[in-house]
């Protein structure tokens, strides 16, 4: 069954993986609180096969140089790496911890870890608990790294390349990052910005909900 698994398409394997543990929900109820759950395993399903839950980081890039303030975002990985690099305006809220978070029912909450994978979890313990706008930034910090902090310009590109890389070639100068040209890699010029954002541990409390503002 795993070597199964493994040959789906990511959005397919996890919508496979959300019927599963609502299954295990209807008959073990809910992991924080021991308490049953109602779980629409078939809207989770739908949602993940057809990405309405995911956020390309393209995108949240854009809605962070615009300055919108509709969402929280939210980096799911231990304090360490946190305090090493992680994206502006973020907050570090381990998996465990998120029900206790001081998060709202009613606010779009973009998750994000190294990538899919801890946010998928997230994602469906957070929709297993009734928020509504719950959001996994696709690929997570390692997408954002390739595409946003180190851009690389393919060899022979075409025109439509060149002019997609001029764009994020100025996205990636605005986060600090260095875009790749010629011969170099990410890999090669992996070095991570300089944090300039406080680092920012707890939420803030009694919070309102957000103006509406993305997705």
């Amino acid at each position: 069954m795993t070597e199964q698994l493994k040959k789906l398409s990511g959005p397919k394997r996890l919508a496979i993986i959300a019927l599963a543990l609502g299954l295990v929900a209807m008959f073990a109820g809910n992991p924080y609180d021991n308490t049953f759950t109602s779980v629409n395993t078939k809207a989770i399903a739908y949602s993940t096969l057809n990405n309405s839950d995911k956020v390309e980081v393209k995108q949240l890039a854009d809605w962070l140089i615009e300055k919108k303030a509709d969402f929280t975002l939210v980096d799911l990985r231990n304090e360490d790496e946190y305090k090493k690099y992680f994206i502006p305006t973020a907050y570090n809220i381990l998996p465990v911890k998120l029900a206790d978070a001081g998060l709202l029912r009613n606010e779009k909450i973009i998750l994000y870890g190294s990538d899919n994978t801890t946010a998928a979890q997230a994602w469906y313990l957070l929709k297993t608990r009734g928020y509504r706008a719950v959001y996994i930034l696709d690929g997570g910090l390692d997408a954002w790294k390739k595409q946003v902090l180190f851009p690389a310009l393919p060899e022979n590109a075409s025109t439509g390349q060149i002019a997609e890389f001029n764009k994020m070639k100025e996205v990636s100068l605005h986060f600090g990052g260095t875009p790749q040209t010629g011969t170099e890699t990410a890999e090669k010029n992996f070095t991570m910005p300089e944090l300039k954002a406080p680092v920012q541990t707890a939420l803030d409390t009694p919070r309102k909900k957000k103006k509406r503002e993305g997705c």
